[in-house]
């Protein structure tokens, strides 16, 4: 038992620490990948996002290849860009960097790298992830999302508000979960993107930053909801 709890902290420990030093090209880098991700999660007509949410809701978080592994004990640990609506819901914000990290207990086995869409369908889970690391699951509830063109399903979602999570997997694990996963800004790279040190939000509410030029082609998929 005891060499089955050091393989597993070992596993956490490679996900949440070996994460790279990411340079403005690598910051760029995710802004194409997050673009890619959500084109590509949102264009499937009978299994994507239904059209009625991503018009609904306050915010979206993109991971692209977040990183889950475990043996016993699980970990997952991902980077991404969390994009707002202005008040009137007529225009998208820049993009914020966040990262997210958690750890689940279970039996569980395996590793995989998986894109995560959240929808932030409140502007109360909005607000809680603005002010600080913000849990899935304690400070918001999470729940799979429903795919396709099933319009009931989407209306009763919108009026329970919440955050509803989508993901596509590469590779294998059994039972990993967002329950319990930490959310919480990347100041060193939201400086590094905007050359100067910003709350998100003031990059998600004020309005007042310009999406970096890497961040085009996500924004112009936006502009569609």
């Amino acid at each position: 038992m005891r060499n089955i709890i050091s393989v597993a902290l070992s596993i956490i420990f490679t996900i949440s620490f070996a994460a790279p030093s990411f340079s403005l090209d690598k910051w760029d880098n995710l802004m194409t990948e997050s673009a890619r991700v959500f084109e590509e999660m949102t264009s499937m007509p009978e299994e994507g996002i239904p059209v009625s949410l991503l018009k609904s809701c306050y915010a979206i978080a993109i991971i692209p290849s977040a990183v889950s592994g475990g043996f016993v004990i699980g970990g997952k640990y991902g980077q991404g860009v969390i994009i707002a609506k202005d008040k009137a819901g007529n225009s998208w914000s820049a993009p914020a960097v966040f990262n997210m990290a958690g750890g689940s207990f279970g039996w569980q086995i395996g590793g995989q790298a998986t894109d995560i869409i959240l929808l932030i369908m409140s502007e109360r889970g909005l607000d809680g992830i603005l002010s600080s690391k913000f849990q899935l699951g304690a400070d918001a509830a999470v729940s799979a999302g429903p795919v396709g063109r099933d319009a009931q399903a989407a209306t009763d979602l919108q009026l329970k508000g919440g955050i509803l999570s989508y993901s596509r997997s590469r590779g294998l694990f059994i039972g990993i979960k967002l329950e319990g996963a930490v959310l919480s800004a990347n100041d060193k790279a939201n400086a590094s993107i905007y050359g100067k040190e910003l709350s998100p939000r003031e990059i998600l509410i004020t309005g007042k930053m310009q999406a970096p030029s890497s961040a085009e082609r996500l924004m112009k998929d936006l502009k569609k909801f």
